[in-house]
């Protein structure tokens, strides 16, 4: 059996840097190939007007998830949790396991800070405002708990200036759009840092009801961006859970 690769997809402000400490991690002799795609419009790519549903951000992975040898287990972080759920809908039966860790969805007309960017002036804002140097001492403190190498940050906090569909996501992933996903069954993680301040661990039953197979999975010292400040520990939890999703028998999706 071809070894299965993980194929992970980055939340919001950030383009496949965001795993750059995690992938020179998986060899070619893991047991578990590892691949991070970047979304049009993030991490310094333009915006691909062809873009505006998330349905057609799902058929842009799909061309990149097809490129691969199965079994493919898709890697959710964030928006890319919702963007993994999207991609179900239509591309189920390409992958043989998804991985959300963290996703946004849940509470969409709870939560403040989905509120607070439903105004496109305050996303700019917003944006350019994780992108300065002049606050990057404060967003250092409130995004990570754990040292990271300066040269990593200086690149993922100047990637949110750049992204140019940063406020786009906020207009797409809408508590209406969560409402009217179906329930896929397909082996399932919903992977979830105990420390976790940016998507709070109460939200996972809202999840299990779009992914009725999913298992859960709580680390304990992990907060929202182990695959930057625990780089080796998210590796290995990954392979581990890669190797589980590809050992359950296929579900049908539907």
């Amino acid at each position: 059996m071809t070894r299965p690769t993980i194929i992970a997809v980055h939340g919001n402000g950030g383009g496949a840097f965001r795993f750059a400490r995690v992938e020179p991690l998986f060899s070619e002799a893991s047991a578990v190939g590892f691949v991070a795609l970047t979304l049009p419009g993030f991490g310094g790519t333009p915006r691909d007007t062809r873009c505006v549903t998330l349905s057609d951000y799902a058929a842009h992975i799909q061309q990149f998830v097809t490129r691969i040898d199965a079994p493919r287990i898709l890697l959710g972080h964030g928006i890319g949790g919702s963007l993994v759920l999207e991609y179900l809908q239509h591309f189920a039966p390409s992958v043989a396991g998804v991985i959300l860790h963290a996703p946004v969805g849940a509470r969409l007309d709870t939560r403040w800070f989905p509120r607070l960017m439903s105004s496109e002036t305050v996303r700019e804002l917003g944006k350019q405002m994780v992108a300065s140097a002049l606050f990057r001492p404060l967003w250092k403190r409130l995004f990570f708990s754990q040292p990271v190498p300066d040269e990593f940050l200086n690149r993922f906090f100047a990637e949110y200036g750049t992204c140019e569909a940063f406020g786009q996501m906020f207009e797409l992933i809408t508590a209406e759009w969560f409402a009217e996903l179906k329930p896929v069954t397909l082996p399932s993680v919903l992977l979830w840092g105990a420390r976790e301040r940016v998507l709070r661990l109460d939200q996972a039953a809202e999840f299990r009801a779009k992914l009725p197979a999913a298992t859960m999975e709580i680390v304990n010292d992990w907060d929202h961006f182990p695959m930057v400040e625990q780089p080796e520990a998210y590796a290995q939890k990954l392979m581990q859970l890669a190797s589980k999703l590809t050992a359950e028998p296929a579900a049908a999706a539907h």
